[in-house]
């Protein structure tokens, strides 16, 4: 995977863009980058106050278009004392009827000096975060990217200025392919025999043995730690340790990787005697599948994730709807939060206050409260019609 050239921002000493001629791009190219060149960083950091921004020319990458902001004296007077850069999807606000312009865009994107060689390489980008750009949150990166101070100092700062690549990859925002079945039929029977296993990883105390090939192939993040810059010392004979994550939520992730199938929660993990109440194993489900999809997210597996977020949706109901809806704000789940607001917009009166009543709504109202005006935008909708 190489990345496409998509042209130069250069910022002169008063904080304005220089002009130059524009230059054209391949606009199907998912993986693309463009570079900030800040040419006198003195003067360009006495003429633009904290909070206030220079932004870069549009770009397109994956279709979209995108630019760059940069706050020579923070983006607010927490970071004064840093350099803010931030990477935003262009909207067009005067088409709000655009179903293009609505959804939401996946990326990974990085911020580095144009030195930073390690960080260019095809291999770093896709083993990064996975960003979501919509049109309520059309900004993502890093308030704190770098001390002006140590900047100043630095290497990176050459005949006054300074230059900035920023690195994109658009992912593609369809669901990626199910694996032939010969293939999942192969991948199943190495998972089942162990046969050339070279990779071992100790989840909470229990082993597992698996393919790096395998693993890499599905998923950038495996690809990262075992092939490029996240590699530490996972050579042959070393074991993993995973100590953050429960065993059963690795094994049922390593069974998507290699069978590119869900495997459901078995009734044995739901509970531990017959007379466990359905409203029990109705929460274990849930928590299982919010493990499930963190762990998917965790690894960047986007298929797992989107079936995950299928599954979960069709377990909304009164008692969870609100601590689901506060897990989808906080992992950027557009399709679960839909299915939240749409559940709720269906109830009536009674259920309602019965939601509310709920500690998941009660944490929802604190540490999401914006979610309301979109809940009421629905209400008012449902009620004209």
């Amino acid at each position: 995977m190489s990345a496409s050239f998509t042209g130069v921002s250069v910022v002169s000493g008063t904080g304005e863009l220089c002009p130059c001629a524009e230059l054209l791009t391949d606009t199907n190219a998912d993986y693309g980058y463009h570079l900030l060149a800040v040419q006198d960083y003195t003067a360009t950091k006495r003429a633009t106050p904290t909070g206030q921004s220079i932004n870069s020319r549009p770009f397109i990458v994956g279709d979209h278009e995108w630019y760059i902001r940069y706050f020579p004296n923070g983006d607010k007077p927490s970071c004064a004392d840093f350099i803010s850069l931030y990477l935003c999807r262009l909207i067009d606000d005067d088409d709000d009827d655009s179903d293009d312009e609505d959804e939401t865009v996946e990326a990974k994107f990085s911020f580095s000096f144009i030195d930073q060689i390690e960080k260019h390489k095809p291999v770093y980008i896709p083993g990064t975060k996975t960003y979501s750009f919509s049109r309520s949150e059309t900004s993502q990166g890093n308030d704190k990217f770098t001390r002006k101070d140590v900047l100043e100092q630095s290497r990176n700062m050459k005949c006054g200025g300074f230059n900035i690549r920023c690195d994109v990859i658009v992912c593609n925002t369809e669901v990626a392919a199910t694996l032939p079945h010969d293939i999942c039929q192969h991948f199943n029977n190495l998972l089942q025999t162990k046969v050339g296993a070279d990779v071992m990883f100790d989840v909470s105390g229990e082993t597992f043995a698996a393919h790096r090939c395998v693993l890499a192939a599905r998923s950038t993040v495996f690809m990262a730690q075992l092939f490029g810059p996240m590699k530490e010392g996972t050579t042959t004979s070393s074991v993993i340790q995973i100590k953050d994550m429960d065993a059963t939520i690795f094994s049922t992730l390593l069974s998507f990787i290699y069978t590119d199938s869900f495997r459901e929660m078995e009734k044995d993990d739901m509970e531990e005697d017959e007379a466990q109440a359905v409203e029990e194993e109705d929460e274990m489900r849930l928590q299982w599948l919010q493990d499930l999809f963190a762990a998917a997210d965790r690894y960047d597996l986007r298929r797992f994730k989107f079936i995950c977020e299928k599954h979960w949706s069709e377990e909304v109901h009164v008692s969870s709807v609100g601590s689901t809806l506060a897990l989808a704000e906080q992992h950027h789940c557009h399709g679960l939060k839909e299915a939240c607001l749409r559940f709720i917009q269906a109830q009536s009166l009674s259920c309602l206050q019965r939601i509310m009543e709920t500690n998941g709504w009660k944490y929802l109202i604190m540490t999401n409260p914006s979610v309301l005006n979109e809940l009421i935008t629905k209400l008012a909708s449902n009620q004209r019609k």
